[in-house]
């Protein structure tokens, strides 16, 4: 189709990620099949709701996912000279208060002590002692490792944006470890193949294997090593806005979510139970 291919050229002239091209070209082109016989210019934003109710709602699809087309719809008729879509008002679906996944310091201490394989261990610890996301760690280099700082260096992040995350002393030997035995060339961590980044599917198989080992019954994500980290913080002190610089957060409100799993104050609250 035509009008995705122009798309798909629009996004990437706004350097969005191949990740987000493909996402948003997939639901507009969702979106244009519901309406093939109806020609573009014709499309208004009545025609929005209907899609919404007839498509996204009769087929349970997610929340997300109809945010993700209404961001796909509202960028896609800003490139379009005639329409009848007014941008500004295709509403959002109404976001679900859903709470961040968050894992016990023992759980996480199981997860990350019970590979013996260096690169599967050295891995998963770096993705909760800094609070990377999966993408994050797979795009580091050796290079991003400044141990004379004592940080790590993760480049151009979610949103575009560079920021950097304190190194642990515990992490930084391990890394070294790691490098003198496996020798990456181009990523710090690589597949069998030399300068070939390590695959994103086979990083969450080796989080799998990790909770069959420390019997953790639980659908953890790598995700939850990240929010468990952003939690762990919060309860050991660290202020919220240093949180949100590490997590690489453009708003304050993503961040603050984790106070409400933070367990730090709740403990110290005596429910009236207590006292029947």
């Amino acid at each position: 189709m035509a009008q995705i291919e122009k798309f798909k050229h629009f996004l990437r002239s706004k350097r969005y990620s191949e990740s987000t091209v493909t996402t948003y070209s997939e639901a507009l082109k969702s979106f244009l099949v519901f309406y093939r016989e109806k020609p573009i210019a014709e499309i208004d934003n009545e025609d929005v709701i209907i899609y919404n109710n007839e498509y996204v709602l009769k087929n349970n699809l997610s929340a997300s996912y109809q945010n993700q087309i209404v961001n796909a719809i509202k960028l896609f008729f800003q490139t379009i000279r005639e329409t009848k879509i007014l941008v500004d008002k295709i509403h959002r679906p109404k976001r679900a208060k859903v709470l961040p996944n968050v894992l016990s310091k023992e759980e996480i201490k199981s997860i990350l002590e019970a590979h013996t394989n260096l690169k599967h261990k050295t891995m998963l610890s770096l993705i909760y002692s800094c609070g990377l996301r999966r993408s994050e760690l797979l795009n580091l280099k050796p290079v991003d490792i400044d141990s004379k700082r004592g940080i790590v260096i993760i480049r151009q992040s979610k949103g575009k944006k560079d920021r950097i995350a304190p190194l642990s002393l515990k992490i930084l030997k391990m890394l070294r470890e790691y490098y003198i035995s496996y020798k990456p060339k181009i990523w710090l961590f690589e597949g069998l193949i030399a300068g070939i980044k390590y695959d994103k599917r086979s990083l969450s198989n080796v989080l799998k294997q990790a909770l069959t080992k420390s019997r953790i019954n639980k659908p953890v994500s790598l995700h939850w090593l990240r929010h468990s980290f952003a939690t762990h913080l919060l309860e050991s002190g660290t202020d919220l806005r240093y949180i949100r610089e590490l997590l690489g957060h453009s708003s304050s409100k993503t961040t603050e979510i984790y106070t409400h799993v933070s367990t730090k104050n709740i403990q110290q609250i005596k429910s009236p139970f207590d006292n029947l």
